[in-house]
Parts: C-alpha cells; structure tokens; sequence
C-alpha cells in the first residue's frame, strides 16, 4: 500500500500495512461524497483564491449558479467542516464564508489530483467518448 513509516488516520492501528484495499476504497469515496455536487468544487477553488468571500461576492464569481444551489452546496460544505460561515449582527444582514483549516489543508491533495489529470495520456483523450 504504499510508505510504512506514515501514521494513517483511517487505519484501526495507524499502521498502512493494516490498510486493505476495502478501507481505502471507502475512505476515498467518503471524501468524494462531501465534494461531489455541480458547484462544491467552483466554490473551493474561489475561496483558496480569494479567501473570504460575502456570499454576495461568491454568487457573482460563479456565473450559472441559483442562489438556491449556492446557499444547498455552502451549507452541505459547512456541515462537513469545509467551508466557515460567519454572521454578523447588523442591518444588512453579512455572512461571510471561508475555508476552515481542514479545509484549507484539502489545497495539495487537489492540486496533486489535477496534476495526475494533467498527466493523462492523449490518446486516451482523445479517445473517450463524451456523455
């Protein structure tokens, strides 16, 4: 499976050797649930950009999306510890969204992910078929 001297989180004894092929499988698709949705990942990616966002400022940042989608991914990202959200008591009312910590730390493993994407042999490319 990979590096031995690397304590995993999602190993019953931290060790990756204990790791089989199911455990992994499911941690990965765990990770995918909370992603998946048409706008979570524009959302992400304004938000390591640009930081703290007004949802306002967010809406504006991403062309096609309803304020009824926004505001269903914003709270399923924040339910999974993903994205802050933060009120402030005032007339007009502003909320201002963020990456958490977590959050934040998810930055490499995406930036690895488009890396490997990028590396995709062309004629593969060239040769699958669009949906």
């Amino acid at each position: 499976m990979g590096r031995t001297d690397k304590k995993v989180g999602y190993s019953p004894t931290g060790k990756v050797e204990d790791v089989t092929p199911q455990m992994a499988a499911s941690g990965v698709e765990s990770a995918f649930r909370m992603l998946e949705g048409r706008w979570k990942m524009v959302i992400i990616f304004q938000l390591f950009a640009r930081g703290i966002l007004r949802f306002s400022e967010l809406e504006k940042s991403i062309p096609g999306v309803s304020q009824k989608m926004l505001i269903q991914q914003l709270r399923e990202l924040e339910r999974d510890g993903i994205v802050s959200r933060t009120v402030y008591p005032q007339v007009p009312p502003k909320v201002e969204y963020g990456l958490t910590e977590w959050g934040k730390a998810m930055c490499p493993a995406l930036d690895e992910l488009l890396e490997w994407a990028a590396q995709r042999p062309r004629d593969v490319r060239d040769e699958t078929p669009r949906g």
